[in-house]
């Protein structure tokens, strides 16, 4: 608390016009400009855990926006894919740049080698990983076959690719390392869902078949059976689901039964040789799923 003394309050007050009145009036003016105590899980950009958005999750909406955009967007661009203002947008991609989150071009940004680094520390990315192990049989594979090779994790209702072996006349494929497909549109989602649990597949089907061609599965019913048969061959087809002209053979990797992921081979429909493909596809689907349990058990 200020006190003002009666002696000093004239010649206070003279200086500082702002001030006249008593002590009890300064008083009053110095408590009133103290911030507020914030509430206990507030944020200070505003948001708390009630459910606005703080700091955090709208920094984790700019970098979110990369994700189908891109390589590198402006500030206002940015903004609206995060759904955020542009000021606000501007600050934080000020602390992300710091970071070595996103990296300045001109006066656009793109992601930074900070997120690259980190990528490669998920589980089945990291050194001796999935990924790790099952790349030197994946190169094989595309050696025998000559046709696209991927590998792919279920995450959600989508299959996220993990790494994709082609060569300079491969027939085009609407996959990228890093990108997403509906998991019951191709191969790789088909042999997952097959050999994981009954929960996840109709979870899946109840989540909506999206048709990406005529020939995409989108009858609950008959997805299903699909699944059935892939269960009993042990490989599954993709025949022009995800994209017209190409086809598709994959097959599970195992631990314990269970699928952890799936490896497919996919190439122009015209030329796609699917009992010869799948025989490879499952030898090296066998490879990986030995080294890999293995691997898990040391």
């Amino acid at each position: 608390m200020i006190a003002v003394t009666p002696q000093a309050a004239p010649q206070q007050l003279d200086r500082h016009p702002r001030e006249k009145g008593s002590s009890m009036t300064l008083t009053a003016e110095v408590v009133s400009s103290t911030p507020a105590p914030r509430r206990p899980g507030s944020d200070p950009e505003g948001g708390d855990r009630a459910g606005a958005p703080t700091s955090v999750s709208k920094a984790l909406q700019l970098l979110d926006a990369f994700r189908l955009a891109g390589p590198s967007l402006g500030v206002s661009e940015l903004a609206r894919r995060a759904g955020v203002p542009k000021s606000t947008a501007f600050r934080l991609l000020a602390y992300l740049e710091q970071g070595g989150y996103v990296e300045r071009t001109g006066t656009d940004y793109r992601l930074g080698w900070r997120l690259f680094e980190l990528g490669n520390r998920v589980h089945h990315c990291r050194p001796r990983g999935l990924r790790d192990l099952a790349l030197p049989y994946l190169s094989e594979l595309y050696v025998s076959t000559g046709n696209v090779v991927h590998l792919g994790v279920l995450e959600g209702n989508d299959v996220v690719y993990l790494e994709k072996i082609h060569g300079h006349r491969a027939v085009r494929t609407p996959t990228t390392v890093g990108g997403r497909m509906p998991a019951a549109c191709v191969g790789l989602g088909k042999a997952i869902l097959a050999f994981g649990d009954a929960g996840t597949a109709r979870r899946v089907v109840s989540a909506g078949l999206e048709r990406r061609t005529p020939y995409s599965i989108a009858e609950p019913g008959r997805f299903l059976n699909e699944l059935g048969r892939v269960r009993t061959n042990g490989i599954a087809f993709d025949r022009e689901e995800a994209a017209l002209g190409l086809t598709c053979v994959a097959a599970p990797i195992l631990v314990d039964g269970r699928a952890v992921a799936a490896i497919s081979v996919s190439g122009s429909t015209t030329r796609f040789n699917p009992s010869v493909n799948a025989a490879h596809v499952r030898r090296a689907a066998a490879q990986i799923s030995a080294e890999y349990a293995a691997a898990q058990a040391a």
